[in-house]
């Protein structure tokens, strides 16, 4: 997997964040302190639904 940091990463050597890699149908998460864990994964329109939102401000449950 491609792995990519956010560009609003922590200050230092930049692994306070997440990391995120986008596959065929879904999007993988994973915490950039301890890649070697568990991964998250979420359907593309799930995600990009949930950034849309962060983006615009709103609150999501």
């Amino acid at each position: 997997m491609n792995w990519r940091k956010s560009t609003y990463s922590d200050g230092g050597d930049g692994d306070t964040c997440v990391e995120i890699a986008a596959l065929a149908a879904r999007i993988a998460v994973r915490d950039s302190k301890v890649p070697a864990r568990a991964t998250l994964f979420f359907r593309t329109s799930a995600f990009t639904a949930f950034i849309d939102s962060v983006k615009q401000g709103r609150k999501t449950s």
